[in-house]
């Protein structure tokens, strides 16, 4: 699954064979079949795994914090730690994923909604003014977070700065 992973976020899904992957792992092409029925049923399983170190990135951080910007924004540095923590499942999740088959668009946009819905309830939370679209909200800072693995790079910011970053100009504005 590393392999896969690695490869998913260096080529891309489509440009990425089971043959390729069987030797970035060191394998016979025939035995990756073993693990897996398809190269589908291993982007599905890249991006559980992606979601699961997500997941428990997020809660152990916003464990026992009770202000909800703070709990927010220790949600968004988790995301970002994780993110480029080294592991190449949790960045899948970024992935453009438009131009893959519908049937499985329709998987990945499950699993990453099962994660996305961390943030809803996080952002359900604040205290905001009844106008504000929540699930706007939600998408710009997600929008924000994930697109920073198109540019970010190591040297400037941190990437727990960079996620608290963003959550403080949603609470306080560019002010």
């Amino acid at each position: 699954m590393a392999a896969a992973a690695h490869l998913f976020n260096q080529r891309g899904y489509d440009a990425t064979s089971m043959r390729d992957i069987a030797r970035e792992a060191g394998m016979l092409a025939g035995s990756m079949y073993y693990h897996f029925s398809s190269k589908d049923e291993l982007i599905i399983a890249t991006y559980e795994e992606g979601r699961r170190l997500l997941i428990t990135s997020l809660l152990e951080a916003i464990e026992g914090v009770e202000d909800p910007w703070e709990r927010l924004t220790a949600a968004a540095v988790a995301h970002m730690n994780t993110l480029f923590g080294g592991n190449n499942f949790s960045i899948l999740l970024c992935a453009d994923i438009s131009r893959t088959a519908p049937t499985l668009r329709s998987r990945l946009i499950e699993i990453r909604d099962s994660y996305d819905k961390l943030f809803m309830d996080l952002i359900e939370d604040l205290p905001l003014k009844e106008d504000v679209d929540k699930g706007l909200l939600r998408l710009s800072l997600l929008g924000s977070l994930n697109w920073s693995s198109s540019w970010y790079r190591p040297g400037g910011q941190t990437p727990a700065q960079i996620g608290a970053f963003f959550v403080r100009v949603m609470k306080d504005g560019l002010s």
